[in-house]
């Protein structure tokens, strides 16, 4: 393992990653820096972390932050399961057991750079998810679709034919390296900024009427979660249904796992922070206030109201085998559509 980073400015994110770096876990842990994002004059580490079973067989969730540096409070949630985690290795004999079965990565800071200088982008203005090689062949969001006139707007793609950004390319080679093996796996990307409901979106970003092809699995996953905890408030869908982009990262990946046997469902977590500035709206006099709750209460009860949600999905990975493999297969398609895509 890479000794930790130094940085001038305050970033207590990472301090933290470093601080559960340097702990010892007895072997449970394993940790890599996956690349180094040169900031002014200095290195920023973009860690992975791993727990429990690396034999590629295994099944294997991962829970991904910090890819747009602005949302801060994806990367607290991701570190804050993580940390209960840990603290549960301490005592919990079910959850040892349960590591020799599954595999549990996490990346809570893609884009450490955008983070240190509070920019949804990198330093490269680039804002990471629209930097993938991949077109929306329906009409974008103007701008906000993602676009290559100049880092200087927002959701700048970068320019084309260039290779993607170091944090994107990083996070590509990792999940293809690290996750696609698996039979089965899952990615939870946190992230904030975006309606009044949470919300679980899935691919395809890139068209509304193209369906994924494991929409059913999808579709059994969504009528796991809501049957096992009925009084959740998630809207499950496909980020189509609110807008599409080019250069999604997980289109991309979702794209990429095709070429294999395996299942990968890569979801994303939009925490709605319009809650949020709507019962304390002076927290917009702050550019963080827009993605982030700031008062202490409210984001206590964020770091705990995501990980029922992030439980959930280590428990259906791992027990993917007693729901995946159903008889309803059809019906479940035809549910799906006429839910989705009607």
């Amino acid at each position: 393992m890479r000794a930790p980073s130094t940085t001038s400015r305050s970033f207590p994110e990472l301090e933290q990653i470093e601080a559960i770096v340097q702990e010892p876990h007895a072997g449970f842990l394993q940790s890599q820096i996956i690349c180094q994002i040169p900031y002014r004059d200095e290195l920023l580490p973009v860690y992975a972390l791993t727990l429990g079973n690396r034999d590629p067989g295994v099944p294997c969730v991962t829970y991904v932050a910090g890819v747009h540096g602005l949302e801060r409070i994806g990367t607290q949630v991701v570190i804050a399961y993580l940390e209960g985690l840990l603290e549960r290795l301490k005592w919990d004999r079910v959850f040892a057991d349960i590591l020799q079965r599954v595999r549990i990565n996490f990346l809570p800071i893609v884009n450490p750079a955008g983070m240190l200088n509070n920019t949804r982008a990198n330093s490269q203005g680039v804002d990471l998810m629209r930097n993938a090689p991949v077109d929306s062949y329906e009409k974008t969001i103007l701008l906000a679709g993602g676009h290559r006139i100049s880092p200087a707007l927002p959701w700048y793609r970068g320019k084309s034919n260039a290779p993607m950004q170091l944090e994107a390319q990083a996070l590509c080679d990792y999940i293809s390296q690290e996750v696609f093996p698996a039979p089965f796996s899952l990615v939870l990307d946190c992230h904030s900024g975006f309606g009044f409901r949470n919300q679980i979106w899935f691919p395809y970003a890139r068209s509304r009427l193209e369906p994924i092809k494991h929409l059913k699995e999808v579709c059994y996953l969504r009528n796991l979660f809501m049957q096992t905890y009925p009084h959740q408030d998630y809207l499950f869908e496909p980020q189509s249904q609110h807008y599409l982009v080019h250069g999604d990262l997980w289109d991309f990946l979702y794209l990429q796992s095709l070429q294999n046997d395996a299942i990968f469902l890569p979801l994303t977590l939009e925490m709605g922070s319009w809650r949020w500035i709507r019962k304390n709206p002076l927290q917009l006099r702050q550019l963080l206030g827009l993605y982030h709750p700031i008062k202490p209460h409210r984001l206590n009860r964020v770091l705990r109201s995501h990980l029922i949600l992030m439980e959930f999905l280590l428990h259906a990975t791992l027990s993917y085998q007693n729901w995946l493999d159903r008889s309803d297969a059809a019906q479940l398609e035809q549910q799906a559509l006429a839910l989705w895509y009607p």
